[in-house]
């Protein structure tokens, strides 16, 4: 059962990732006036990861792709992975604490499958940006989760428009009152308790999502995907070669602290990454590669 469903949503995702790998290579190509521009333009470094069960066997895994040191990305990362197996008794307990998920104790047998994108930028006026699409099975249940949100240590009004313009024009489809949801979705779940502030300017997300009808909430999934290249291709094209001043530099070493800071902390991804025992490379290519604190 649902062997087919994951068969799906794996394809997809390395679908996406493709596009966006190409996406992002090709605006490194194409970057050839402003700061930055007389460095040989970026390419991805793509490695295979896995993910060993507890006794050593095979579990999954996927593929890692960075970008270090770019005419326009600074470091970027676009991972994506399908991995299964059984959920140690920690992960369990989070699982069915959050989910209420009947049975966990006596099958918690698991698959998921998703990609991951965290871009840190060479020029401070364009913003980093985090976007991710899962789907995740039990034999009790099933979801999805993701989304995508703006990280600016500039902020411009414009920009931040576009990117949740772009985005609700993808979900309206989908029914009118989507977007507005998922939206205080963002707002609550990036938001940084011990600093009393948002990482960012918020985006799309939703976690734990099921409505019963699989296909549906699978292609909502997918148009959350498609959103993200012309919600954010735009903003690179019109600042990477905007000139920035060493306060500009300062000011985004100090914001990637906060963003090192929420993913550490509060990320769920993070730590179920980390719990589950996928390669920890790619469950941390999040973090910034520079990052400073006052």
């Amino acid at each position: 059962m649902f062997e087919r469903e994951k068969s799906t949503a794996s394809a997809w995702f390395r679908r996406l990732r493709d596009e966006i790998v190409a996406a992002f290579e090709s605006l490194e190509d194409s970057h050839n006036s402003g700061p930055f521009s007389d460095a040989e333009p970026g390419c991805f470094e793509i490695r295979e990861t896995k993910r060993q069960s507890d006794d050593g066997s095979d579990a999954g895994g996927g593929l890692m792709s960075v970008m270090r040191g770019g005419r326009v990305f600074e470091k970027v990362g676009v991972n994506v992975s399908t991995v299964f197996g059984t959920l140690g008794e920690r992960a369990q307990q989070a699982m069915a604490a959050r989910k209420g998920i009947p049975g966990m104790t006596e099958d918690p047998r698991f698959w998921a499958s998703g990609i991951s994108l965290v871009a840190h930028m060479q020029n401070p006026h364009v913003p980093a940006v985090h976007m991710n699409t899962r789907m995740f099975w039990t034999p009790h249940a099933w979801w999805f989760g993701g989304g995508s949100d703006l990280n600016p240590c500039i902020e411009y009004e414009d920009d931040t428009t576009h990117f949740h313009a772009t985005q609700k024009s993808h979900l309206d489809p989908h029914g009118a009152g989507l977007y507005p949801r998922l939206r205080d979705w963002a707002d609550e779940y990036f938001y940084i308790p011990h600093r009393k502030r948002a990482r960012g300017v918020g985006g799309i997300f939703m976690d734990d999502y099921c409505t019963g009808d699989w296909q549906d909430d699978f292609t909502l999934t997918q148009d959350i995907g498609r959103a993200f290249l012309p919600a954010y291709l735009p903003l690179v094209e019109k600042r990477r070669s905007q000139p920035f001043s060493e306060n500009d530099k300062n000011a985004q070493l100090v914001h990637r602290g906060l963003y090192a800071e929420y993913n550490l902390v509060y990320d769920r991804g993070t730590k179920f990454g980390l719990e589950t025992g996928h390669d920890p490379d790619a469950v941390l290519m999040s973090l910034p590669p520079l990052a400073k604190w006052v």
